[in-house]
């Protein structure tokens, strides 16, 4: 069997190629592709405190024994801008129940998220975003670094991050995770 001409040459360039990813990687060591450790998930919230656009204090400390969703986002991002308006109905549906979204505004000035605030009627806490938020959280993700929006973290009644989200989410899907996340843990005796 003769093999044609094109095909003996796709195959010299991949192997090429690939001898050339082995040797580029055998001249590294195993640290050059280190990646930070991710905290698991299920452990406690980080501590935070943090003053919204509008004055309030918010933080952990006032949000002990309730569910929440912190969500990072930005006024241009579409998926952020999607789910917003859900997130406003789900936040004033499950507040009675002790639940809360609070936003965290990422590379966004004060007065653009004001308006944004107004403009999409956001009823729950909206803060801007630091680097003690952005490194709080970041250990939730690989990298240590929220590095796409919206980025959501969902920590229970119990005051533990239960899931990770990057991207949108329907306000079914909030409201599953919502309603999971407000439940009690069962003590056992």
């Amino acid at each position: 069997m003769v093999m044609n001409t094109r095909l003996k040459s796709g195959i010299s360039k991949f192997f090429n190629t690939a001898l050339f990813c082995l040797l580029l990687l055998a001249g590294t060591d195993g640290d050059a592709f280190a990646v930070a450790p991710v905290a698991a998930l299920n452990t406690p919230a980080p501590a935070f405190s943090a003053v919204t656009l509008d004055g309030k204090a918010i933080g952990s400390a006032q949000l002990a024994g309730k569910a929440y969703i912190v969500n990072f986002f930005a006024s241009w991002c579409p998926p952020c801008r999607a789910e917003i308006p859900d997130m406003v109905a789900l936040q004033n549906q499950y507040s009675r129940n002790g639940f809360t979204f609070i936003g965290i505004a990422v590379n966004e000035t004060a007065p653009t998220i004001k308006s944004f605030i107004t403009g999409n009627r956001i009823s729950y806490p909206v803060v801007m975003s630091d680097d003690q938020l952005l490194g709080s959280f970041g250990r939730f993700v690989p990298d240590g670094q929220i590095k796409a929006i919206p980025t959501s973290f969902v920590v229970n009644a119990s005051g533990r991050v239960t899931q990770v989200i990057t991207g949108g989410k329907s306000k079914a899907e909030f409201e599953k995770i919502i309603l999971a996340a407000l439940k009690k843990p069962v003590k056992v005796k």
